[in-house]
């Protein structure tokens, strides 16, 4: 950043090298170009730092989703993930794009998802039952990564038992949303094909023996939808991945977040009516989706002398906007405060499908933590990803009163 992406930078960045795994979209250096103006260059185009220009940019509908050349912008051309990848619901535009939606939607509307919630908090419960009498955890590989492994064979339809497998090609396959997508294709593409032959296993299972499942829907709407195989299994292998992912990253970050304000932490514990906005605060300032991306559709004038040509990528900075003064007077992380909405789903037409499964999941699981680790501080560094593209911790060991 100016030093193309050092975290300890505090003068104003004239530009972000956001593939450069150094580089920390919510330091100082971002906060402080903010102040200068609302956009700034980077390595893959043009980045928003303000709420009001970035939420009016995700519906502008001179621009369309950013993500389709993101395998090409980091020098992937062809192979199953860049086939894959054009074909997903982050690529697709237009009737294509709503069609999948549509077909997709009942799985993910309010209702059904607010019926898994009990299902939920027993999970939940289960987990932090293996080592709360302890006082200690590594949070992700105990809590995070099961409890979002689990939560999607359920929306799915899977056996639970298979989430070890479930979890570890869609880990793999998730380092495509990171900056070090090009070194690790060959694991991305192994998940993907691991992914793809279960799916298949299970699509062929669910045509002989129907259960009422999401699988079960869309393969049923194969034949009265016009849904091609090739499609279903795209969007399962996505929902699979995009699903188990993000819920896990973003529970890593939220706690995270929380420990740093321990007074936060101790009245989410006491009070469970907070967990939904506690999931809204979180996500304003410590969002795993580091960036979401948009692609000028013509030649767009942005005015403040940012002029897009065709084809040309925006980034909208999720913690940057989130955190802009000019939009929330005081951006303190405060889960009481009511706030403007967090881009962290994105907007528009591409508005996060899956975005009431994560809020629902999340507020279910951190008022639990928080109740039943009080105390709770964190018991090491523990490991990250870079904090730029999709980000979240690797490892997170965490200490507190045992026994609750």
């Amino acid at each position: 950043m100016g030093a193309a992406g050092d975290p300890h930078m505090t003068g104003p960045a004239s530009y972000l090298d956001l593939a450069d795994p150094a580089c920390d979209v919510t330091s100082p250096a971002v906060h402080a170009a903010r102040e200068e103006r609302w956009w700034v260059e980077t390595s893959y185009g043009w980045a928003v730092l303000r709420y009001a220009e970035g939420s009016a940019l995700l519906r502008d509908r001179r621009f369309r989703q950013g993500n389709a050349r993101w395998p090409e912008q980091n020098g992937i051309h062809s192979g199953r993930f860049a086939g894959w990848w054009k074909e997903t619901l982050l690529s697709l535009e237009g009737d294509d794009h709503a069609r999948l939606r549509r077909l997709l939607m009942p799985a993910f509307r309010n209702k059904t998802i607010a019926a898994m919630q009990p299902r939920f908090q027993a999970l939940a419960d289960e987990l932090v039952d293996g080592f709360a009498p302890r006082g200690q955890v590594e949070l992700i590989s105990e809590f995070a990564e099961p409890y979002a492994a689990r939560i999607i064979c359920v929306l799915l339809g899977l056996p639970e038992d298979h989430w070890p497998q479930v979890a570890h090609w869609a880990d793999d396959l998730g380092k495509a949303f990171g900056t070090a997508i090009a070194d690790d294709l060959p694991r991305i593409e192994a998940a993907l094909d691991g992914l793809y032959s279960y799916v298949d296993d299970v699509v062929a299972a669910r045509r002989a023996t129907p259960t009422g499942d999401l699988v079960s829907t869309l393969v049923a709407a194969q034949e009265a939808d016009g849904l091609s195989a090739r499609e279903l299994g795209v969007a399962l292998v996505f929902l699979a991945m995009a699903g188990m992912e993000t819920t896990r990253n973003q529970i890593g970050l939220a706690v995270q977040t929380l420990l740093r304000h321990p007074d936060q932490w101790a009245l989410l514990g006491s009070r469970p009516d907070l967990g939904a906005s506690a999931v809204e605060e979180v996500m304003r300032v410590n969002p795993t989706v580091t960036w979401v991306t948009r692609e000028a559709l013509e030649e767009v004038d942005l005015g403040d002398g940012l002029v897009v040509p065709p084809g040309g990528i925006v980034q909208v900075l999720s913690h940057a906007a989130g955190t802009d003064p000019s939009a929330m007077p005081d951006p303190s992380f405060d889960i009481t405060a009511s706030r403007p909405p967090h881009l962290g789903f994105g907007a528009g037409a591409h508005h996060c499908l899956g975005h009431f499964v994560a809020r629902t999941d999340m507020a279910v699981a951190l008022p639990l933590l928080a109740r039943r680790m009080p105390g709770a501080v964190a018991d090491g560094p523990g490991s990250w990803l870079p904090v730029s593209g999709n980000t979240g911790a690797l490892a997170f060991p965490i200490a507190f009163e045992p026994g609750h």
